[in-house]
Parts: structure tokens; C-alpha cells; sequence
């Protein structure tokens, strides 16, 4: 099991595990351990958007239809799909949608800004 973490973390556990253990009781050290596992998670944060930027860079730049464009009808499919679904649940008469759907929207909100406005920040940024 550690070993997945390590592979979907990029060894996040292992450095906040080391700087963990060599923590002491002083209010000093906590604040230094502190500021070494946000940057740790900054860091990781940041590589992760390179490599997804990376990989929507080696898609474009292909040459064959489908790996250019089974994201977005793949983002186009499940987006219709969950907005018919959760306004169909149920409802004959009246519009209500169910609890069960807001955290599913929230989820996909979060991701879909985050993915389009900080991979575009480091895209500019690393154009810079």
C-alpha cells in the first residue's frame, strides 16, 4: 500500500514521515516542519500540473483525430449525462435536485477550475 502512495504522491508521505521524525517539542521546530511540508505539498501540487500539461501537450500535438479530442467528448458525454440524470431523478412535477448530486457538481467544479486556471497559471508562468 505505501508503495501506491509513494507512486500517486511522489514520495509526499516519506519526506513529511522524515521531517515528522525528526520533529521536537520546541515552538520553533513545529513552525519549521510546518513550512517544510507546505512546500513539500506546494511542490508536489506543481508537478502534477506539469504533468498533466504535458500530457494535454503530447495529445495536441499528435497527429491521429481521436487522441486529440477523447477529452473534451469525453468531458462533453459525462457532463450531459450528469446534468439529465440529476434533473430527471425524481422529478415528474416539480425541479428538486437530491443532496446526492451536490457534492458530485461541487467536485467537478473544483476540478475543472482548478485543471483550466492554475494549469494555465504555470503555463504562463513557465513561458516566462
Amino acid at each position: 500500500m505505501s508503495k501506491f502512495l509513494d507512486i500517486l504522491g511522489g514520495n509526499i508521505l516519506g519526506s513529511v514521515g522524515s521531517i515528522l521524525d525528526n520533529l521536537t517539542t520546541s515552538d520553533e521546530e513545529r513552525l519549521e516542519a510546518k513550512k517544510a511540508i507546505k512546500e513539500i505539498l506546494i511542490n508536489a501540487e506543481v508537478k502534477a500540473q506539469e504533468e498533466v500539461t504535458k500530457r494535454w501537450e503530447a495529445d495536441m500535438k499528435s497527429d491521429n483525430w481521436l487522441s486529440k479530442n477523447v477529452r473534451p467528448f469525453t468531458l462533453i458525454f459525462l457532463t450531459f449525462i450528469l446534468v439529465v440524470l440529476s434533473f430527471l431523478d425524481g422529478n415528474v412535477g416539480s425541479f428538486i435536485m437530491d443532496d446526492a448530486y451536490k457534492p458530485i457538481y461541487q467536485t467537478l467544479l473544483i476540478t475543472v477550475y482548478g485543471a483550466y486556471f492554475a494549469g494555465r497559471s504555470i503555463e504562463k508562468i513557465r513561458k516566462k
